[in-house]
């Protein structure tokens, strides 16, 4: 769609000039760009080079969720009387578990995401955008072949360009053409032996759906002491123990040293790239797999964005303060949400703080003033939710008891087993443990972690609580409804009675 001539705060009808431009098409992008034109006649360009929707919908979360929920229906089918005689198999079927993983990546067809943005106003953009200067953003390697294309930003351009996937510069290992994230989430064939990189959530995720679609020999080398090193320590090691009665092998303090693959082929992504591997480990130990994960971390997505051109020099994210505006630059004019500012590397996260930036893009544009809280991201200093979609699932949010003492709080942890009437009903071998970190100035949650079958939904009640400053004997008042699992909260604040 381009510009209505008649347009007041288009009068020029420049077909290159808009309102706001956002760079990156991710849900982020999409929510900064929807929020700051809504309910008025500005205009935005979403910028995107690959699909519309984002590493989210066709490569991360979407994807991966798809592959752990039958999982999770198979496991609890297993352990309960009456259905677990009629499951006869031990691992999903493979082949129908791609082919819905497919139907929720759209088989990576982003139509319906541009005819999202078209119907909110939205001008897709396809190419490279980098800035070039205030307020001007060059496109390159567009679908068509055009010559670059310069856009001009009226109230402001937003960068919302994600991260990437890194690969260690180890002897052997990028030349052996491992698998990241995107190849493992978009699996086409599945490997027999694999080798895992990593002790973070990519690699006990990834770890979770391999096995249950079949391979055979699952091996995860973790440099450091545990997996999942920022969640409690019991439930990072309630998922270690669930690995290992499954047969992965988790090997800590353990690195790469050197990978060997001499027939290393680009088959595409999911696909197995050539022949056997070979990997040399700290521990003295040699394994042959048959492809190899890596699950390292993740860098902001920067190079080429022209941060130089504004007067930015930075190789990690890009810093910004509570109102989202990039700080370093003159004026008020560049943004950044999501993975990109390295607040917070949640698509959850980067969509509230694209809410946040929409708002303060519209507010400043009609001289608005920004003293309200919905145009600060607050949530980011923690109050940050999570869900870690393994077996069993981990759901937390805010501090950990370490975090928080690190952060000079002097806190109470309350612990309890989730052994509840709910949590019995839910599945005959139900275990799991909660803990909540209370702030003993305060006395309000500064943290909650639940670790156990399908413990996601238990976060929002902590979510809420710690944004509302809720103090624990005002707790007490908010009854959970029984059976559910979220009787937990009243055996939580038992723990604490005199």
């Amino acid at each position: 769609m381009s510009s209505d001539p008649s347009d007041s705060a288009s009068p020029t009808a420049d077909p290159d000039t808009f309102d706001v431009i956002v760079l990156g098409g991710g849900p982020a992008g999409e929510n900064a760009a929807q929020y700051a034109i809504a309910g008025s006649d500005r205009t935005a360009a979403l910028v995107e080079h690959e699909l519309v929707g984002g590493e989210c919908s066709y490569w991360a979360c979407m994807p991966s969720k798809a592959l752990l929920r039958p999982t999770q229906v198979l496991t609890t089918a297993t352990h309960m009387p009456g259905v677990q005689q009629h499951v006869t198999a031990d691992h999903v079927d493979t082949p129908a578990v791609l082919a819905r993983r497919d139907t929720f990546t759209s088989d990576h067809d982003d139509s319906s995401q541009v005819l999202w943005a078209d119907a909110a106003g939205i001008d897709v953009i396809r190419g490279h955008g980098s800035l070039t200067g205030i307020r001007t953003v060059t496109v390159t390697v567009t679908v068509d072949g055009d010559h670059p294309r310069t856009l001009h930003a009226r109230h402001a351009v937003v960068l919302a360009t994600g991260t990437l996937a890194t690969v260690p510069d180890l002897p052997g290992l990028r030349a052996a053409l491992p698998w990241t994230s995107r190849d493992a989430t978009n699996l086409r064939q599945i490997p027999r032996r694999v080798l895992l990189i990593g002790g973070g959530v990519v690699a006990c995720e990834t770890a979770t759906w391999l096995r249950q679609l079949g391979a055979d020999e699952i091996t995860v080398v973790v440099r450091g002491p545990r997996l999942l090193a920022q969640a409690e320590p019991f439930a990072a090691d309630a998922v270690a123990a669930r690995m290992h009665a499954h047969g992965v092998e988790v090997r800590f303090g353990t690195e790469v040293r050197s990978v060997a693959r001499p027939d290393a082929r680009d088959t595409g992504v999911g696909m197995i790239h050539g022949g056997p591997i070979t990997v040399d480990l700290t521990d003295g130990s040699t394994l042959e797999v048959d492809e190899l994960v890596v699950a390292a971390g993740r860098r902001p997505t920067t190079d080429g964005l022209g941060l130089d051109s504004v007067g930015l020099d930075t190789n990690e994210g890009v810093p910004v303060d509570d109102h989202l505006t990039v700080t370093g630059v003159d004026g008020t004019w560049l943004y950044a949400v999501g993975d990109v500012n390295g607040r917070a590397a949640l698509t959850h996260m980067g969509k509230y703080q694209a809410r946040v930036c929409g708002d303060v893009i519209a507010a400043r544009a009609e001289d608005r003033s920004l003293g309200g809280s919905r145009y600060r991201a607050s949530a980011d200093h923690g109050q940050v939710p999570q869900v870690i979609f393994t077996v069993p699932e981990i759901a937390s949010v805010g501090h950990t008891a370490a975090s928080a003492h690190d952060a000079g709080f002097d806190v109470e942890v309350l612990e309890s087993d989730i052994d509840v009437a709910g949590a019995a009903l839910h599945r005959d071998d139900f275990t799991g443990h909660a803990a909540l970190v209370v702030d003993r100035a305060t006395d309000v949650l500064l943290g909650a972690t639940f670790v156990g079958s399908e413990v996601a939904e238990l976060v929002h009640a902590a979510t809420v609580a710690i944004v509302g400053k809720v103090p624990l004997d005002l707790l007490w008042h908010a009854v959970p409804a029984y059976p559910t699992v979220s009787e937990v909260w009243l055996r939580l604040l038992e723990t604490r009675r005199h």
